[in-house]
């Protein structure tokens, strides 16, 4: 062997006959103190353009030890079977007893800065041919105890973590034997350890466990299993050591251990205590976790923990129902956490279940948390059931375009089946969709931002119930406001509408008010290979129109409609897999505008309306009077009954006209004075220049003389009724052959036979 710094003679090695490399040995005998303390120097220096390998040997008594220190930027450590990204690695080993143990294989740039080792041992650094390393990058120091195989320390300057192995790894730990992690944290620092992986060893006597030396903890050491929770929310420095067991020779199953510490800056808010109250909920799961890494993501990043106690913490939580919970998080940036609330509502038979308008809820604390919050409710059924969701008060408004990123707050409803989901689409609160009824299963998920003002947070209005199984797959119904526009699309935007499916919208219509229905494009751009596809606008009236328009039909630049109207899109079977059936449309609600036709339509209806009611009154009064009884008339002394006064208001003198013949004279008024005394005849108190009914006996019939306006040219066959019509005393036929007498008093007692009485006609 050389002597100590000495250099010894290469040893030449050809590898594949075209590789060459340097070893180059060198001994320090640390037990007869010329135990090279400081730096330790590369010799020979250069060797450029050769794959080098430089080993250090540093021989101890076997209960010393020897501190390797290594410069900045220190070391990290790699599982042996990987490679370093610049070819320099560093190894470093052990001996007990005559077995060599690597305590570990190192590359540059790490956060190990110091490794003690038990016994002396060897430095192994491997520089590639292009490398030109000047030093060798550690030093040697003391020569003190450390009554265990090994110590790592490992210095964190900033946030940053660090993966570390069991020496050995992964062959095992040696038996019966201890090793120590030192770990120093900057000020204003938390670290967290987690377990990646460990193999329990097979033991005769004993326990392995795991040690933890806390700052500010009252149970030091703190020991548990490998399968235990470890540690989190550190701040200070700590030790953390293994201990392993006596193991069965017999056996081969040894003890490793591969674990992360992960150094991140302390939270503001991880003092902060979130009180969760579940103790009113059922069948509802509460998980806390980490929301998906990106692909790419930054050399570090920090890690998240929810803690419900200072140092019992974890990275995903779960909470149930009907339980109190009080955690904190330990997490620098808490937009890569998110919470997902799972409660399930199943029904499997309507008239047991009984579900009907049941509201969903939200558990008020899960509202104050600081992180996304996802809250899903699994609405389950059979075939034969159909799910109803309705909201009277708040409504739902369609994101179109699965436009949801500036939302606070938004619902996501999915249908599916045993093959299938089927995305009806994104809605926020507060909008004209009163009701949405779907065949299948259904999933709503309410996502409410970390940054959610809860101030701005409407009343949670949704509302389900299960009903009797519907044929189509969505059937929606929209309830818009008086002047509004709404703007609807198909379900499953994304992929397009499924092969073979139908969607329905049931659109009412405001008062007064009419919808211009347009689309947003003006074909449908599908080609079907079975079926059709097909836009079915009919309105909700008998004599609505119905309008069918296929696929390939061109659609309408806009529709008038002006009562409640059903809105049906129906799928077929796509010639092309890129074929997808999108289709966007809106409706403007607009107030009816009455125009001139409408305003003279209306106007002559009402004219004609009033004239034919004149019409029939007048008719209904002249039928009545034509079934009145004919007038009575009374015997007048004077032979001359012409009032040559008033003759010129009359439009037809009486000559021209018979209305002055009366058709029956009572012999009561005329005979009716000299029937005054008679008892029998009439009453004592009569009047007989009023029209009194005849009481006396009559004959079978009297004689009836011919009705009114009896023409001059008939000849009538009753010589009784002639007579009288000629005589002057009776009739005013003849009143041309009687002059009037000037100053005569002309006036006539007329009387007419009403339904009560006679009344006197002056």
């Amino acid at each position: 062997m050389c002597a100590a710094r000495g250099l010894c003679c290469p040893l030449w090695t050809m590898m594949l006959g075209i590789l060459f490399t340097w070893l180059l040995p060198q001994l320090a005998d640390c037990n007869t103190g010329l135990c090279p303390f400081g730096k330790v120097q590369l010799e020979p220096p250069g060797l450029t353009g050769l794959n080098r390998t430089f080993f250090w040997h540093v021989e101890t008594a076997q209960n010393m030890g020897i501190e390797l220190n290594f410069s900045t930027p220190w070391l990290s450590q790699i599982d042996p079977s990987y490679k370093c990204p610049d070819s320099v690695t560093y190894k470093v080993n052990t001996t007990v007893g005559r077995s060599s143990i690597n305590v570990g294989t190192f590359c540059r740039s790490g956060t190990v800065s110091r490794i003690k080792v038990q016994g002396g041992g060897v430095v192994a650094l491997n520089l590639p041919w292009n490398e030109t390393l000047t030093g060798s990058g550690f030093s040697i120091a003391n020569r003190s105890s450390i009554k265990r195989l090994c110590i790592i320390e490992s210095t964190f300057q900033s946030q940053s973590d660090a993966i570390l192995m069991s020496a050995d790894y992964p062959v095992g730990f040696p038996n019966d034997d201890l090793m120590t992690w030192q770990f120093v944290i900057p000020v204003d620092h938390s670290a967290s350890v987690e377990f990646l992986n460990y193999t329990f060893p097979s033991c005769e006597r004993k326990t392995e466990r795991v040690e933890y030396y806390l700052p500010n903890y009252n149970y030091n050491p703190e020991v548990l299993a490998l399968d235990n929770k470890q540690p989190a929310n550190i701040a200070g420095n700590f030790n953390l050591s293994l201990q392993n067991c006596d193991l069965d020779s017999q056996k081969q199953q040894g003890l490793t251990l591969l674990f992360k510490v992960t150094v991140q800056k302390t939270p503001t808010q991880g003092s902060k205590i979130y009180n969760i109250d579940l103790t009113k909920e059922k069948d509802i799961t509460v998980t806390i976790m980490q929301r998906p890494k990106p692909k790419f993501a930054r050399q570090f990043v920090p890690i998240c923990k929810i803690c419900k106690a200072q140092m019992d913490c974890d990275q995903e939580f779960t909470m149930t129902g009907g339980k109190f919970y009080r955690i904190s998080f330990l997490c620098h940036d808490l937009n890569v956490l998110m919470a997902t609330a799972v409660k399930t509502i199943a029904c499997w038979n309507l008239k047991a279940c009984n579900i009907n308008n049941e509201p969903l809820s939200t558990p008020p604390s899960l509202l104050f948390l600081p992180i996304q919050l996802e809250i899903i409710w699994n609405l389950l059924a059979p075939k034969h059931i159909s799910t109803e969701i309705a909201s009277s008060s708040m409504k739902l408004h369609q994101l179109v375009s699965n436009n949801a990123t500036d939302e606070d707050f938004f619902y996501s409803i999915v249908s599916s089946d045993n093959k299938s989901n089927f995305q009806i689409g994104t809605f926020r609160p507060v909008g004209p969709i009163k009701k949405v009824q779907l065949r299948d299963n259904v999933t709503i998920t309410l996502i409410l931002q970390s940054n959610r003002n809860l101030s701005h947070l409407p009343k949670m209005d949704l509302h389900i119930s299960f009903v009797s199984r519907i044929e189509e797959e969505c059937i929606i119904t929209v309830v818009p406001a008086p002047d509004s526009t709404v703007t609807l699309q198909t379900p499953n935007w994304e992929k397009g509408l499924p092969d073979s499916v139908s969607v329905s919208w049931n659109i009412a219509m405001p008062a007064k008010q009419f919808g211009k229905l347009a689309f947003a494009k003006d074909k449908m751009d599908i080609m079907c290979d079975t079926g059709r596809a097909f836009i079915n606008i009919k309105e909700q009236k008998s004599t609505g129109p119905d309008i069918v328009l296929k696929d390939y039909d061109t659609l309408p630049s806009s529709i008038n409609l002006f009562y409640p109207f059903w809105l049906n899109i129906s799928n077929c079977k796509p010639k092309f897999l890129s074929n997808k059936l999108q289709i966007q449309f809106s409706v403007m609600f607009t107030q009816t505008k009455s125009d001139l036709t409408t305003i003279l339509i209306a106007a002559c209806s009402a004219i004609a309306a009033v004239i034919l009611i004149i019409g029939v009154a007048v008719y209904c009064v002249r039928k009545k009077k034509k079934e009145k009884k004919a007038p009575v008339g009374i015997y007048n002394t004077k032979p001359n009954t012409e009032l040559s006064k008033r003759q010129r208001l009359q439009r037809k003198g009486r000559k021209n006209k018979e209305s002055h013949v009366y058709a029956v004279i009572d012999d009561t008024m005329v005979y009716g004075h000299l029937l005054k005394d008679t008892s029998s005849l009439a009453s004592p108190d009569a009047n007989v220049d009023v029209y009194q009914p005849f009481q006396g006996p009559m004959g079978e019939a009297p004689p009836v003389p011919p009705l009114n306006r009896i023409s001059k040219d008939k000849v009538d066959d009753d010589p009784l009724a002639s007579s009288m019509r000629l005589n002057e005393f009776y009739s005013f036929n003849k009143s041309e052959l009687n002059e009037p007498i000037e100053h005569e008093d002309t006036s006539l007692d007329m009387v007419d036979q009403q339904e009560n009485g006679p009344v006197l006609m002056a």
